[in-house]
């Protein structure tokens, strides 16, 4: 019986590690779950799976959680300091973190110090600090389990492969709900229409990030931590089916593959439960509905944002959270209407321009990058200055 804390339980990845979790009760027990704005649906998870804590990251949804608790065996705890306690709990085996964007950072580290094993699916936090991260998971003996599809499917094939050097890996992208498109048409498209993705279902911050391919730009960072690569041996391919969820080459020129339906679930099982594969209902792959697998070129000139990831990640330093903190704070003003799809990447790149470059920042230096992008991004939106 694994004991896991969820962080971020309300949300996409959360729902449906639950879903898992419901469907494999002799296997998985919650021990904590954590939202920060959701309060129905927290409350309505932990009446249903009954952990012993609950942490609210939200103070203004506190009152409200605690009190709908009050009869149950549940402890309701509040704030980023109090989650960063109750991860230290000798009980919990392991630490899914779902949470959206840098707030995923502070609590994942806190988990690494704990001795926790991670099922990482809040990319941001190596994508941010991906240096510190790792070596403090090496320092605290720690495994890091990707939870993303395409990070799990090259996970997935390096198993057994430990003695031989990865030559390069292809992450695959889907191209999103704009595929093909070209700047004019991108210069008029609405939020509606950027939350329309052909394949998956996900919240609405990583659907704008796909549809800007920031996304891809991000797994790409967080690929350089998660398998110790430099930036030319990342490469990334539009597989618009996204059955093919990401590839292995060898140093002989052979490549592995892994393939599936477009399911979270499935990454999110096998995180869960690694290094064993369980069984389960979820709905298997027919070749015949498949006949073709196509793929193309990444198109980095019009979507500049997996160009400006790829800048980051060869300048290194801050500069991958730089670029994190600035896109976080443009894809809110993009699903608040406030900028245009095509304006992001402009805020991006300024703030890339702009912010103080650290070639070797500590935790300090990356929490007042990220404080200090935000606010430039901010103004630049404010006053249409990009």
């Amino acid at each position: 019986m694994k004991h896991i804390a969820i962080l971020g339980s309300t949300g996409s990845i959360g729902t449906q590690a639950l879903e898992v979790v419901r469907q494999n009760s002799d296997r998985f027990k919650v021990f904590v779950l954590t939202a920060n704005n959701n309060a129905d649906l927290l409350v309505k998870q932990a009446l249903e799976f009954n952990p012993p804590f609950v942490v609210v990251t939200n103070e203004s949804k506190f009152a409200e959680v605690k009190n709908a608790l009050s009869s149950s065996q549940t402890k309701v705890l509040c704030g980023i300091d109090e989650l960063c306690e109750v991860l230290s709990k000798p009980e919990i085996t392991l630490v899914l973190t779902a949470m959206v964007g840098f707030a995923g950072l502070i609590p994942t580290l806190a988990a690494i110090k704990a001795g926790k094993d991670i099922a990482l699916a809040n990319k941001e936090t190596l994508v941010v600090a991906g240096e510190l991260v790792y070596s403090l998971a090496k320092e605290h003996g720690v495994k890091i389990l990707p939870v993303d599809s395409e990070h799990s499917a090259i996970f997935q094939c390096l198993a057994g492969e430990d003695h031989n050097p990865i030559e390069k890996i292809y992450l695959t992208a889907s191209g999103g709900p704009f595929r093909g498109r070209d700047a004019e048409f991108l210069s008029t498209i609405s939020r509606k229409e950027a939350l329309k993705h052909p394949n998956w279902v996900m919240g609405e911050k990583i659907t704008i990030d796909s549809a800007s391919l920031m996304n891809k730009g991000l797994e790409v960072i967080e690929a350089k931590w998660l398998f110790d690569l430099d930036a030319s041996q990342i490469d990334v391919i539009v597989h618009p089916q996204s059955i093919v969820h990401s590839i292995v080459q060898f140093k002989d020129g052979s490549m592995k593959a892994q393939m599936g339906l477009p399911d979270m679930k499935l990454p999110i099982q096998y995180a869960l439960a690694y290094p064993q594969r369980i069984e389960n209902s979820f709905p298997r792959f027919n070749f015949m509905d498949y006949p073709n697998l196509s793929f193309e070129e990444a198109d980095k000139k019009t979507f500049r944002n997996l160009a400006l990831a790829f800048e980051a990640l060869n300048k290194g330093g801050n500069m991958p959270c730089v670029i994190n903190a600035a896109n976080e704070v443009v894809v809110a003003e993009f699903l608040n209407m406030r900028i245009g799809f095509l304006q992001m990447s402009d805020v991006i790149e300024k703030c890339m321009r702009e912010m103080a470059f650290v070639a070797n920042p500590t935790l300090q230096d990356y929490m007042e990058s990220d404080k200090n992008t935000r606010i430039y991004a901010q103004e630049l939106v404010i006053n249409n200055s990009y």
